[in-house]
């Protein structure tokens, strides 16, 4: 009897050890496991937002792809520079080819003109025979006595000229409110660069400008009847 108290003893200690060691790794077994749950958490919040950033950021590049390839992509580009003129005269139309490249400041000025208006209704009132036809500053005496001057020497020149005829050009000095002036050749000059910044060349209507040329002037190159430029049209081609 003593023995079977005994062993049923020795079986209930060894039943208590075994539950409160099984009790003592499950508690702790349940506890790293939740101490762990808000890390796997906040790693699986990172971790979706990197996702959330990684397709905003593909969907943003996918619309920006459609509109470079739309048509409003047109409209994201910078203006292009006009290239050319067609100036409208009282006897025909004078297309001009820009000099960008070689007079770039000019072109410019000469652009912002157009755009404002500055040549239309503008009279060429001053044409010399073999030598230019101007528009611009009526009320300068002395660039008429310059180009009078010049056009009655450069007449007794030799052909073996260095400029050709037919170029664009407006005078150095500095443009005040009177506004820009205009030169056209209408025979080589040798020395044009020294008073004229050349900015164009008549590619097209030279027949025109030698038809304002024919006018009748009187003794100071005016022209007896009104020739003028009716307006200036811009173009990127012709």
């Amino acid at each position: 009897m003593t023995t079977i108290l005994l062993y049923s003893l020795i079986v209930v200690v060894m039943v208590f050890f075994l539950f409160s060691t099984y009790r003592h790794w499950s508690q702790r077994f349940v506890k790293s496991h939740v101490a762990s749950i808000p890390v796997i958490l906040m790693e699986e919040e990172r971790y979706c937002q990197y996702i959330f950033v990684v397709l905003a950021l593909s969907r943003l590049q996918t619309e920006d792809r459609s509109v470079l390839k739309g048509d409003d992509f047109t409209d994201m580009k910078r203006p292009e520079i006009p290239r050319y003129a067609v100036f409208n005269t009282s006897k025909g139309l004078i297309t001009v080819e820009l000099y960008k490249e070689g007079s770039p400041e000019v072109v410019d000025e000469f652009i912002d003109a157009c755009q404002n208006g500055h040549f239309r209704g503008m009279l060429f009132h001053r044409v010399i025979k073999h030598f230019v036809i101007q528009g611009g500053d009526v009320e300068s005496h002395e660039a008429a006595e310059y180009w009078t001057s010049r056009g009655k020497h450069y007449s007794q020149l030799s052909t073996s000229l260095k400029h050709e005829a037919f170029m664009l050009g407006t005078s150095k000095e500095k443009h005040d409110s009177v506004g820009f002036k205009l030169f056209i050749t209408t025979a080589p000059i040798p020395d044009l660069n020294e008073k004229v910044n050349v900015f164009g060349r008549v590619i097209k209507g030279e027949d025109v400008v030698q038809e304002i040329e024919e006018v009748d002037t009187d003794e100071h190159y005016r022209p007896k009847s009104p020739i003028g430029i009716i307006n200036v049209t811009l173009k990127q081609k012709i």
